[in-house]
């Protein structure tokens, strides 16, 4: 009784009555004398007294057939099959008749009615109290007044398949059967005025379990939605019981007499009788019943709420079709309880500021999550006006994901409510939803609550859960001063870049910092070591370098084990590239190039100049005589590594910067710059070095010597002694001619003709002797050109007699025909014939006329080549013998024609016309 009253009332339904179709202005009425009702497959059906069955549509409209000859007691609409089962009477007396009615099928005007048979399976009578039947078709119970309960097993449309026999006896009427479904598991509920049994039919014997020893009236039972979980519902006056197969469940106090028990949508229909009206008897008529006052309460198990209540006359039955509840009356109206929307209840919760009840009601009714996240919200509003705000933030915490966060936020920035505005944060974390601002507003709610240990506890989650901005989180807290959590943060979700710049600028921890980057895979290790090189190696040189030192040669994480994989070996960083991070530390750059020169030959050229720079600035410092020539011979050892054999373009400038001259020799000798040694010489005034460089390079470069004359020419002083070792090579390899000698000395004061004597009478003695060779060389030649002319004269003037006995070729005696030439020479005419290469030239002498006409050709070919010979005229020292040279060749002469005397006619005055002009003469005589 007590929990009776805690209950709320509400009015969820509506009341109406069903209104004629044919006239509107008139309330629907029912056939006379209804006795047995029922609802399913889109109609409501109705049995009367009269044994017909009524059919009822949506539409209001009624139709009917005869079933039974005397009364319809009960029926069994199917929800899922169109088959009807009902019970009446053909006969008077006590012989009840079920007949199986296929709704779909028709006979005539009526149901096909598939099979007939009687309730009582002996010749025992009794009345039936009850009906029903399972929704697969495969069982049917039957209840008594007597107590038994008759089971129908297999096909219940056809005789043929299906057996019945009695499951269950008694002395206590029946008040009530269902079935229920559980599986392959099927259970039959009996409940009587005194007890409540289940029966397992799916095991052989169905066994049988009593659930309880309180039993309930006629129609007073019911199931709740058929599930795996139904229960069987049993309505007593004191309290109504819900009950598993196998035991008692809930149990609720509704006080009354009962009268009907409904299941309907989740809710529980009870129709209790009146208090003030006076008791009927349980198992009387319908029609001896006189009107009494009914009360109709629908109740809602799970939220704890009445949903409608109200007193009514003269209820014959309450059923459910298309979703609201029709109530019949005993003057055959018939009245219509309509659910609101789920909307409209809401807010009539919502009114009553029912939000829990709200929030329970939409959950049985599956409202969506966007519908449930309204209320969450509104109960949120409506706890926080009222100032519990501990719990307007639970419920707030429940919209995330549907409402706007910053919404929320502002309603808890004040700084009292600081410890709400964190516990939202925090849902709003742990869903993944919060951005990089809730982020920074979470991490501030911690610090300035100075709460710690929540402070780990959210970044200390494990990696798979991290629901925040990492970056933004160590953000704040490195600006808030936490930089311990700030480096946990970034270590932890490798954020590289942020560990080392807090560890070196906020806890200047550099040791650290420099192992944390020999942890590092090479790739990240190489970036980091040029972003804070500089910072590390100020103030930890000797590790930086260390470090720097394996990570340009063969670097392996530090925390890796084991060999290192061919991969990892491959990847050096380049060693040019961290030299500016030793600015202002030349110890350990020196010794960290040292290293890299040492362990990898092939370093970059870079790393060598450097090395070479610091090894000149050592030499140029110091003072010690020994140390510094220890300096100078490791700089030079660099220079003859190798290194420099193709560039030494810097290593030359670095040389002549610290004056370092046996560097700088040793450069310009490497790159045949011999000019450039001996004006380095010049420069400094060493005349010995001047003639030395002349004498070993002299022979690769000629003009040194002309160079070092004219260098000494130009000296004031006394060089008299150089000059003549100069003078002398020039002489002897004949490099400059005799006047440039004297024009080139005449600038020099202190140089006198004593200095050129010897030279200038060795040049005399010289030209004359050439002189002299170069006369008796013309005299002969004009004695040939004589004879050669007096030769030709002969020839053209003169006959020619041939005296040769023997032929030129095979040196035997010539015979008849042979064949002569002007040459002197005679042939054989077959000796002739297999040698001679042409019918107008002499075998033996065509070679050599052959040599001197290619020798013309190509002195003709060479007439115009004009820009060959100002090329040769513009490189050579000594133009005219070039201009002597094509002289001698003939390219200056032109063709002369002259006339020939004897004949008149012209011809050429060259040897080629002369030699082209041999008569042959053949001399053919047969035998």
């Amino acid at each position: 009784m007590a929990a009776f009253l805690q209950w709320r009332r509400f009015v969820f339904f509506d009341k109406e009555a069903i209104k004629d179709p044919a006239d509107s202005g008139k309330s629907f009425s029912l056939p006379q004398g209804i006795s047995a009702s029922d609802s399913g497959r889109g109609h409501i059906v109705f049995g009367d007294m009269s044994g017909q069955i009524w059919f009822l549509t949506r539409s209001s409209q009624l139709s009917n057939f005869q079933a039974y000859k005397l009364r319809v007691t009960h029926l069994y609409q199917l929800k899922q099959h169109s088959i009807l089962v009902s019970v009446g009477q053909d006969d008077e007396g006590i012989n009840p008749l079920v007949k199986v009615w296929n709704l779909d099928k028709r006979d005539s005007s009526s149901p096909l009615c598939t099979r007939i048979f009687p309730a009582i399976p002996g010749n025992k009578p009794t009345e039936v109290s009850c009906l029903t039947v399972h929704e697969n078709l495969s069982f049917m119970a039957i209840g008594f007044t007597d107590g038994s309960v008759v089971l129908t097993k297999g096909d219940i449309t056809r005789d043929r398949h299906s057996k019945t026999h009695t499951l269950h006896e008694g002395n206590c009427p029946i008040t009530g059967l269902a079935f229920r479904q559980s599986g392959k598991t099927t259970h039959l509920f009996v409940a009587t005025l005194e007890k409540v049994l289940c029966y397992t039919l799916s095991v052989k014997e169905y066994p049988c379990t009593e659930l309880d020893v309180h039993g309930c009236a006629l129609r007073c039972t019911s199931l709740t939605d058929p599930s795996q979980d139904s229960q069987f519902i049993v309505a007593g006056d004191e309290c109504v019981y819900l009950y598993q197969p196998d035991e008692r469940g809930p149990c609720f106090a509704f006080e009354g007499q009962k009268l009907l028990a409904h299941w309907h949508r989740g809710y529980l229909v009870l129709l209790s009788r009146d208090k003030k009206s006076p008791n009927k008897s349980q198992f009387g008529s319908r029609e001896t019943l006189s009107s009494e006052k009914q009360i109709l309460n629908i109740y809602d198990l799970d939220n704890k709420f009445i949903a409608y209540s109200g007193t009514f006359e003269d209820i014959i039955d309450v059923v459910a079709e298309w979703g609201s509840l029709h109530i019949l009356t005993r003057d055959n109206g018939l009245l219509v309880l309509q659910e609101k929307d789920t909307q409209t209840k809401l807010e009539m919760l919502f009114k009553k500021n029912l939000f829990v009840m709200a929030i329970n009601l939409a959950k049985s009714q599956h409202l969506d999550t966007d519908g449930l996240s309204e209320i969450f919200r509104q109960y949120g509003d409506h706890l926080y006006v009222k100032g519990d705000h501990d719990g307007a933030i639970q419920q707030y915490i429940r919209t995330i994901g549907k409402l706007e966060p910053s919404y929320v936020i502002r309603k808890f920035l004040d700084a009292q409510r600081i410890h709400n505005l964190t516990a939202y944060l925090q849902a709003l974390h742990r869903q993944s939803l919060a951005n990089a601002d809730h982020t920074t507003l979470l991490l501030n709610c911690y610090t300035k609550l100075k709460d710690s240990t929540k402070l780990e506890e959210f970044i200390k989650t494990s990696e798979s859960e991290v629901h925040f901005d990492v970056e933004i989180a160590i953000k704040v807290l490195r600006q808030a001063g936490y930089y311990q959590h700030a480096v946990f943060l970034a270590e932890r979700h490798d954020q590289h870049e942020w560990y080392l710049k807090i560890q070196l600028e906020d806890i200047k921890n550099y040791q650290e910092a420099l192992c944390y980057i020999g942890r590092l895979p090479f790739d990240q290790a190489e970036s980091n070591m040029k972003r804070y090189g500089k910072t590390l190696m100020h103030h930890a040189p000797e590790e930086t370098t260390d470090l720097l030192k394996g990570l340009c040669t063969n670097y392996q994480p530090s925390g890796e084990g084991g060999t290192v994989s061919l991969e990892t070996q491959r990847k050096k960083a380049n060693s040019e590239e961290f030299i500016p991070i030793f600015a202002n530390h030349p110890r350990e750059l020196r010794a960290f190039l040292e290293h890299m020169i040492q362990v990898e030959a092939e370093s970059p050229q870079g790393v060598y100049d450097t090395l070479l720079e610091l090894r000149l600035q050592d030499w140029a410092h110091e003072e010690d005589i020994k140390k510094k020539k220890a300096l100078q011979e490791e700089a030079l050892s660099l220079l003859k590594s190798g290194c420099y054999s193709t560039v030494f373009d810097k290593a030359l400038i670095l040389c002549q910067m610290h004056n370092f001259k046996e560097g700088v020799l040793y450069l310009y000798e490497q790159g045949q710059l011999y000019q450039q040694i001996m004006h380095y010489h010049m420069q400094n005034e060493d005349y010995g070095k001047v003639v030395e460089a002349c004498q070993r390079y002299g022979d690769k470069e000629t003009c040194l010597w002309e160079q070092a004359l004219g260098y000494f020419a130009r000296k004031e002083e006394d060089c008299k002694e150089y000059i003549s070792a100069v003078l002398q090579h020039i002489d002897r390899y004949s490099l400059m001619p005799p006047l440039l000698v004297v024009q080139t000395l005449a600038h020099n004061s202190t140089a006198t003709l004593s200095v050129i004597k010897d030279y200038l009478i060795n040049k005399l003695h010289q030209e004359s002797e050439q002189i002299e060779e170069d006369e008796q060389k013309i005299r002969t030649y004009r004695e040939e050109t004589a004879q050669l002319r007096q030769e030709i004269q002969e020839l053209r003037s003169s006959a020619k007699i041939f005296q040769k006995t023997k032929c030129s070729m095979c040196n035997s005696p010539l015979e008849l025909p042979s064949v002569h030439f002007l040459c002197s020479h005679s042939f054989h005419q077959h000796c002739f014939e297999s040698y001679a290469e042409s019918e107008s030239e002499c075998p033996t002498c065509a070679p050599d006329n052959r040599k001197v006409l290619d020798m013309l050709r190509a002195q003709d070919q060479k007439r115009d080549q004009h820009e060959l010979f100002q090329r040769q005229l513009k490189c050579s020292k000594d133009g005219f013998s070039v201009v002597a040279d094509y002289f001698g060749r003939g390219v200056f002469n032109k063709l002369t024609l002259i006339t020939d005397p004897p004949t008149g006619k012209s011809t050429t005055s060259c040897l080629e016309a002369d030699l082209n002009r041999d008569l042959l003469i053949h001399t053919k005589r047969t035998s």
